[in-house]
């Protein structure tokens, strides 16, 4: 027989995985960020803190403690989005310097989304989506809109999403 003290040693790490797996990306941001810290990444430093910050005032704005995960999923999808822009404009603009740290800081906030589904997935899902609704025209290219951006929020780009719809609605 095993003692009581095994068998809740065995059930708090079983509990303690659980809770690692569930972690919300607020909290997986927190721990990420004094990982950065000890490790002295800036630049994965900044970018966390970049998203810390924008989930800190989503929850002022909001009136409340806690996001939901689509909320923060949009939240690092905005803040990927923006250093992309600026990257494309420091290339423009001849600054490799600048155009780096974007790009990095990208591809570390990335990491925190789901994983991008690929363009012939993509197209069967959204097939899907028009069979359900029984769209057949352009015309109703909002409506499939309306429901492939939420079954695919965060798993692809809203621009992906609409160059596939228009060009199955066609």
């Amino acid at each position: 027989m095993y003692s009581i003290m095994y068998l809740y040693t065995i059930i708090s790490r079983q509990n303690d995985n659980l809770k690692s797996i569930r972690m919300s990306l607020t909290e997986k941001i927190s721990a990420d960020l004094i990982t950065a810290m000890k490790a002295k990444d800036k630049v994965a430093l900044e970018a966390i803190r970049a998203a810390k910050t924008a989930f800190t005032l989503a929850r002022a704005e909001k009136g409340t403690d806690v996001l939901s995960g689509e909320e923060e999923l949009k939240i690092i999808q905005k803040l990927v989005k923006q250093r992309r822009e600026s990257a494309a404009i420091y290339k423009e603009q001849n600054r490799p310097d600048l155009y780096e740290k974007e790009v990095t800081e990208a591809d570390v906030l990335e990491k925190y989304l789901p994983a991008r589904m690929s363009e012939e997935e993509l197209q069967n899902i959204i097939k899907g989506i028009i069979e359900r609704l029984g769209a057949k025209s352009p015309a109703e290219m909002g409506k499939v809109m309306g429901v492939a951006s939420k079954e695919l929020a965060g798993k692809a780009d809203g621009k992906e999403i609409s160059a596939i719809v228009k060009k199955l609605l066609i």
